[in-house]
C-alpha cells in the first residue's frame, strides 16, 4: 500500500468546520467539534482558516513522552497511533504536541488524536471545497507546502 499523508490547503478552506463535525460523528457517534481530531483555526477578521490536525511526526513528541508507550508508529499506514489499552490518561502527550493535535476525552479518561479513519479520512470525503486531501507522499508538492507554512507563520506574527 502506498504511503499517504493528510494535507490541507488553507486557500480553499471556508471555515465551515464540516470537517470537525464529520470527524466527531465518525469517532463518537454525535456532533461535538470538541471531540474532533481536526480543528479549524479561524481568523475571521482577515478571512483565513486553517484546518489543523496531527502531523504524523516521524519523531513524535507525544510518543517520546508517553510513560506507558501507548503511542506508537503504525508502519502500514505510516501514522502515529494510540493503544487505548495502554493509555492511562496522564495527558503528557497533550502537553508535548506542538500542533495541539492531541485531545483529552474526560468522559473516557483517555487521549485521542487523528487516526486517519483507518485509511479513509472522513474529513476528506466531506470537504466540498477540497481543502483537506489524503495524498500519496510520493505525489506531494513540497514547495507549495512550504509556501503555505510560511504564510501561516507570517499570519501568526501579525495577528497572533
Amino acid at each position: 500500500m502506498a504511503k499517504k499523508m493528510l494535507v490541507v490547503d488553507p486557500e480553499r478552506c471556508t471555515g465551515c468546520r464540516l470537517c470537525e463535525i464529520t470527524c466527531s460523528v465518525k469517532h463518537t457517534g454525535f456532533s461535538n467539534p470538541t471531540k474532533a481530531r481536526i480543528h479549524v483555526i479561524k481568523w475571521d477578521n482577515i478571512g483565513f482558516y486553517l484546518p489543523m490536525r496531527c502531523q504524523q511526526c516521524q519523531d513524535a513528541p507525544c510518543m517520546a513522552v508517553c510513560p506507558k508507550e501507548a503511542i506508537y508508529q503504525d508502519q502500514e499506514l505510516d501514522r502515529v497511533m494510540v493503544n487505548y489499552d495502554l493509555c492511562i490518561g496522564c495527558k503528557m502527550c497533550v502537553s508535548a504536541c506542538p500542533f495541539g493535535a492531541m485531545g483529552f476525552d474526560a468522559d473516557r479518561g483517555r487521549v485521542f488524536k487523528c487516526d486517519l479513519c483507518d485509511g479513509d479520512p472522513q474529513c476528506v470525503r466531506f470537504c466540498d471545497m477540497k481543502a483537506v486531501d489524503y495524498v500519496e507522499t510520493a505525489k506531494l508538492q513540497y514547495p507549495k507546502m512550504r509556501e503555505a507554512g510560511e504564510n501561516y507563520s507570517e499570519l501568526m506574527r501579525k495577528h497572533g
